[in-house]
């Protein structure tokens, strides 16, 4: 092949860069609107010494130190070498598919949903290529994405939206788990019997064996995610455990704090200037809070179709006192839209990678997510009733 000359270097660089610009700015999507919604309420809300009262600094380290811990865990291969495990005791496509869903459930009750999905989104991928069935990767995709979502429901640590809401309201433990005990059991009902319609085709997995990870790094790293989980609990100021799981991995494992999601806990910054400038602004107290002492599930569900779950929580959280009507909306509010919440757009994400008919991804994620939030928003007005 003739090389290139410098003037035709140039064009093929600045096509590159171009590329690399639009990837940066696809996979931040949601920090970039975070951060624009902020600015645009700035100009509302000049900054004052008010805006250090936004910052929910327990959230912000219990979120951080879970995501570095998470990322050490990965780095040793404890949650590939888990999941292996776990799919090559199944012998068909639907037991695989069962499998799959369920470890990203249950995954995502102790990681946070979207850190289960990178974790296991590739091994779904992974399992279906090996055993020649990818033609189930769109649905198992959108299924692991909707266990995510509901499984990570159940614990204050599970969904970002909890974290925040759990330590905003000082939620107690016990509280928390009954209001969103019946969500979660109808969710885990669905989920199972969505999955029993897959087909048992026979299924092998054929690659070789994953590694077991060291077991006293193993150890470790769980020492420090019970930390991450007693900073949620209160169990000590969050500044000890936040200190001591920085300290640990500055010696074990450095290269941990490079993989956590910054993107994230800045959105999370962003949306706490966003929240705390809007319900300063007189029109927006006004009409959300009308909203909101209406019907805060309906509203709260409604919200988070547009303006995804996470922020939907900080911003409507300076409306209400009903914190368990807003618990269960942000919960259940992440299905629905693509951009219901952030790990629905990790999901499609990996897909765009890894599948060859988008159309029909999106086509299987609106049914089953539409048809989800349905059940689950009746479910919500059951368990408040029963609850309260």
């Amino acid at each position: 092949m003739a090389e290139l000359t410098q003037g035709q270097r140039a064009p093929v660089r600045r096509h590159a860069s171009l590329k690399a610009v639009a990837g940066a700015i696809k996979n931040n999507i949601v920090l970039i609107i975070a951060v624009i919604a902020a600015g645009i309420t700035c100009i509302f809300v000049p900054v004052d010494g008010e805006y250090l009262g936004y910052f929910d600094f327990r959230t912000l380290s219990c979120l951080f130190c879970t995501l570095a811990v998470v990322a050490a865990l990965k780095n040793i291969k404890f949650f590939v070498w888990t999941a292996d495990i776990i799919v090559r005791k199944f012998k068909n496509v639907r037991n695989v598919v069962i499998a799959l869903v369920f470890v990203t459930y249950f995954g995502s009750m102790i990681m946070a949903n979207d850190m289960a999905l990178v974790t296991f989104l590739p091994l779904g991928y992974f399992a279906l290529e090996s055993c020649g069935r990818k033609k189930h990767m769109a649905f198992t995709f959108v299924m692991q994405n909707v266990a995510a979502n509901l499984g990570g429901m159940l614990t204050p640590f599970g969904n970002p939206q909890n974290l925040y809401l759990y330590s905003y309201f000082n939620i107690p433990a016990g509280n928390f788990f009954a209001i969103m005990a019946i969500p979660f059991a109808v969710a885990f009902v669905l989920i199972l019997t969505v999955c029993l319609f897959v087909k048992k085709d026979p299924a092998e997995v054929l690659t070789g064996v994953q590694a077991s990870p060291s077991g006293w790094r193993t150890a470790v790293y769980f020492v420090l995610f019970a930390l991450s989980v007693m900073i949620v609990f209160r169990v000590f100021p969050y500044y000890y455990g936040l200190g001591a799981v920085v300290l640990a991995l500055l010696f074990l494992d450095r290269k941990a704090f490079l993989k956590v999601d910054y993107g994230l806990l800045l959105t999370f910054c962003a949306f706490f200037v966003f929240s705390g400038n809007m319900a300063r602004i007189d029109v927006v107290k006004e009409t959300f809070g009308y909203l909101m002492s209406k019907d805060p599930l309906l509203f709260g569900t409604l919200s988070c179709q547009v303006i995804s779950n996470v922020p939907s929580a900080v911003l409507l959280s300076k409306f209400t006192t009903d914190y368990a009507a807003l618990l269960i909306a942000v919960n259940i509010g992440g299905l629905g839209t693509p951009i219901a919440s952030l790990a629905s757009l990790i999901t499609l994400s990996n897909y765009k990678k890894h599948g060859d008919n988008v159309k029909k991804y999106i086509g299987i994620f609106l049914l089953i997510n539409f048809s989800f939030l349905a059940v689950l928003l009746g479910t919500g007005y059951f368990a408040l009733a029963f609850v309260l």
